[in-house]
């Protein structure tokens, strides 16, 4: 499991950045479209949030980086929606929650949830330690609050638990007004009441605190945040990304390859000599030393074989992007051809500008589509592999 744990404030759920994921249209099947036997909509995710649809902009942003990391990982978008939770299932904390289901062999699978869960797990978190857990807020102008607090007797606190009365003068001072009331009631009610301090509990009796109540002036607010979380299941996301990039070629099926987008593929660049020449081993080392420098993990396949059946191997590793040293780099200016893998496309570059390209590549900082337009366009090795 990965999870994100993101903190706001409960009466204020807009986030500075939603608008960068705003116009982003997304398949969501809503509570209401399940109910009523309807299909998924496509919504770009700002009118799903002014809609109410979607409980606020802080969730759907989340949401939108959920799309955005799960695409560029691979996940087909066109077998990928949010799924929102039934009332029958959604928990009794949360005011909303999707799910990012993926479209597989097995159906559709939950692979990251993606939940409002409210003030929730700070408040159960503060109950069972005692420890407040809140945030302040600075406010525009001071205001007049009424105030509950717990102030420990330390006398008789003392003289009945002697060396431990410290630490349970420490908790009942950090109790917030919630736990306060709380400890009241239970003293009025039975006359005495446990607590549970580091693990001990210790019976307290009615002369052992005193619950104060006052007014004060105060500049900031204390809130307990509420709380967004986007909880990602890794394997299933795996799962997901190697089914939907297994494939095969048009019109052979013997012919499978792995298209891996170039930033998770293991290996970014094969480097393949056209044939066990040994005129071509100075240039397969020269170019292996520029990938390493470039920081590009690649693998040399110097193995018999045509070069097409080579092409195949490192297409079923998932190997976007293949150079191949051939008799045309011999010539000066020394050249190679780049090849990509989902195309299986080819262009001529100058040898030392293909580790940068390839760089580029790998990273997404530039597009295959770039690459063809701004380099001739290779055609005869994959002409003599078709053969």
């Amino acid at each position: 499991m990965g999870e994100i744990e993101h903190f706001c404030d409960p009466a204020h759920k807009e986030h500075a950045k939603f608008s960068s994921v705003a116009d982003l249209k997304v398949l969501l099947y809503s509570a209401c479209n399940q109910m009523e036997g309807k299909s998924p909509e496509l919504v770009t995710l700002g009118e799903a949030v002014k809609a109410g649809l979607i409980a606020n902009e802080t969730l759907g942003y989340y949401m939108g980086r959920i799309y955005l990391f799960m695409t560029k990982m691979g996940v087909d978008r066109a077998k990928m929606r949010f799924r929102q939770h039934m009332s029958n299932e959604m928990a009794h904390y949360a005011s909303d929650c999707w799910d990012t289901e993926c479209q597989t062999s097995y159906g559709w699978v939950e692979c990251v949830g993606c939940a409002d869960r409210s003030c929730f797990d700070l408040k159960q978190h503060s109950k069972a330690t005692g420890v407040r857990l809140c945030a302040e807020k600075k406010l525009k102008e001071p205001r007049v609050v009424d105030v509950t607090e717990c102030q420990p007797q330390k006398g008789i606190l003392g003289k009945t638990f002697k060396k431990e009365a410290k630490v349970i003068t420490e908790h009942l001072a950090c109790l917030d007004e919630t736990l306060v009331l709380d400890l009241e009631h239970r003293l009025k009610e039975d006359g005495e009441v446990k607590v549970n301090v580091n693990g001990k509990d210790f019976i307290l009796k009615p002369d052992m605190l005193l619950i104060k109540r006052y007014q004060k002036k105060v500049h900031v607010e204390e809130i307990v945040p509420s709380v967004i979380e986007p909880s990602f299941g890794i394997g299933r996301v795996m799962y997901a990304i190697f089914e939907h990039n297994f494939k095969m070629r048009d019109g052979d099926e013997q012919r499978t390859y792995l298209s891996l987008p170039s930033v998770i593929a293991p290996y970014k660049c094969s480097v393949l000599p056209l044939s066990s020449n040994t005129e071509f081993t100075p240039f397969v080392k020269q170019l292996s030393a520029a990938l390493t420098k470039h920081d590009i993990s690649h693998k040399v396949d110097d193995s018999t074989g045509s070069i097409g059946r080579r092409y195949a191997r490192t297409d079923q590793i998932a190997i976007p992007f293949g150079i191949t040293i051939d008799f045309d780099t011999l010539k000066e200016p020394h050249t190679a051809t780049l090849r990509e893998r989902d195309s299986m496309k080819q262009i001529r570059a100058n040898l030392d500008d293909l580790p940068a390209i390839v760089q580029d590549l790998a990273s997404g900082k530039r597009t295959w589509e770039d690459v063809l337009n701004n380099y001739p366009l290779f055609e005869q090795q994959e002409a003599s592999r078709d053969k």
